[in-house]
This record gives C-alpha cells, sequence and structure tokens, in this order.
C-alpha cells in the first residue's frame, strides 16, 4: 500500500500546477492533503477512482485537509474531541481495518510565535487523541507538523533557533510523541541523511540552493514498525513551497 502526503498550499493553485496529473499517476492509494484553503464546492475536481473526504476551516481561504482514497475506511471522523480545536479544518481520521489514519496540518506558532502557547496546548491534546486510538489498533500519522525534529532536519539551525518551526518548546513536543510510542519512519529508514527537506521559502532561492527544511512527516506507532517498507520524499515534484513525502506498507 503506498500513501502520499502533501501540504499543497492551496490546492486550486496546485491544481494549475499539474497536482491532479501527480495524483493520477503517483500510484497512491491513498493521498492525504493539508492546506486546502478552500470549501469542497469551490470547485469542480476530477477525481476518477478516489472517495473524497474533506475538513475545512470555518475562515474561508485558510488551512483546510482532505484525504483523497481507493480503499474504503470502516469510518472517518473529523477533529478531535476538543473544541477550540474544532473550527480550522486540521484533522480527518480514517479507520481502516488493520490501522487508523489521521492525516494533519498543525498550527504554526506564528511570527513572533504570537501562537506558541496555543501550539502547546495542541500538542498536548492532540498526542493524548492519538493515544485514544493507538490503545484501539495501529495508528498512522501524516502531515505537515510545523516543525524541523533535529538539527539535520533544515539547512540552517543555529540561525532558526528562536524561528516557529524549530524553537525548543516545539521540538521537544515532537520528542515527547516519538518516545510516547510512534517512529518517524523516514528516520527510521534514513537516520543520517542530511539535505533531505520538504519546505523551502519561496524567498532567496531557497528551493534552487536546497535551504529547507523537513517538517512533513509520516508517523507510524511503534507496532506497525515492521510494515515499513519506503518511507521517502519527492523534491522533484512541484506546484507548492512544500513537496510530497510518501510512506510503502507491506502487506
Amino acid at each position: 500500500m503506498k500513501l502520499i502526503s502533501w501540504n499543497v498550499n492551496g490546492l486550486r493553485a496546485a491544481a494549475g500546477k499539474g497536482f491532479f496529473e501527480y495524483l493520477h499517476t503517483s500510484g497512491a492509494d491513498i493521498f492525504c492533503v493539508q492546506e486546502t484553503k478552500m470549501q469542497r464546492g469551490q470547485a469542480e475536481f476530477d477525481l476518477q477512482d478516489y472517495d473524497e473526504y474533506w475538513n475545512s476551516a470555518e475562515k474561508k481561504g485558510y488551512s483546510g485537509t482532505a484525504v483523497f482514497t481507493k480503499k474504503e475506511p470502516i469510518e472517518v471522523t473529523y477533529d478531535f474531541d476538543v473544541e477550540e480545536h474544532s473550527h480550522e479544518g486540521r484533522v480527518i481520521t480514517l479507520e481502516f481495518e488493520g490501522f487508523y489514519l489521521v492525516n494533519v496540518y498543525t498550527p504554526n506558532s506564528g511570527e513572533g510565535l504570537k501562537r506558541l502557547d496555543y501550539r502547546m496546548k495542541w500538542e498536548d491534546d492532540f498526542r493524548a487523541y492519538l493515544h485514544t486510538l493507538k490503545e484501539q489498533k495501529g495508528v498512522i500519522v501524516c502531515g505537515d507538523l510545523n516543525v524541523a525534529h533535529t538539527e539535520i532536519d533544515l539547512k540552517n539551525p543555529k540561525t532558526n533557533t528562536k524561528n516557529a518551526g524549530f524553537t525548543p518548546q516545539e521540538r521537544e513536543k515532537m520528542t515527547e510523541l516519538l518516545r510516547s510510542g510512534f517512529i518517524d519512519s523516514f528516520r527510521y529508514l534514513h537516520p543520517d541523511e542530511t539535505g533531505r527537506y520538504s519546505w523551502w521559502s519561496y524567498r532567496f532561492n531557497a528551493r534552487a540552493n536546497n535551504a529547507g527544511w523537513r517538517i512533513d512527516y509520516f508517523l507510524v506507532s511503534e507496532d506497525m514498525k515492521d510494515r515499513i517498507e519506503e518511507a521517502d520524499i519527492s523534491p522533484d515534484i512541484f506546484g507548492s513551497d512544500h513537496c510530497p513525502v510518501f510512506l510503502k506498507l507491506k502487506d
């Protein structure tokens, strides 16, 4: 089974840059999208063999997630049981026979870290939610987690320690999540690789210079680690300031 995750930074914009051509040639059984920035009725898309599930933000043109899947889920839920986190369309959970798949777009701490306190609350509540799922069956978490976990996960760690996505607080929350029973599938297979990023600023020719950050992930609960066949990043795919990441599972 192949799963792909991509922050498209606006699905209508990405659609004009080859998104759906990539979707239909990618071989993905399940394709997760973050930052759709739209309501479903705002555009017509040809999804062919995929069923679609959308969670849009109440605020127009902001945030939002979607999942396109060839594999029919048992159940689909949106957000999780903390009301303050239920307005920005950030989480979709699909239950399948062997696992839960959670597509997430983690809140950014923002310019000047103005949302860092909210982000810390989100991290604790979201981790608790994942553990309620993990008690029942395996869990896969994918999406833009808005954190570069270690220094090898971004090009310029020393100059970014006070910036959103690489603060000690955010990195520690990722460490806490991994220690609680989850595995970063990319690092599981590529523990020491450097220069592997999934997001580049639109400024300063960052992508051409590969001055990026790895902030898009597939995490799996520890009971699923033996099913990891391949986990990697696709920097050759354009259409957003992020590129897709993917996970292949053994049967």
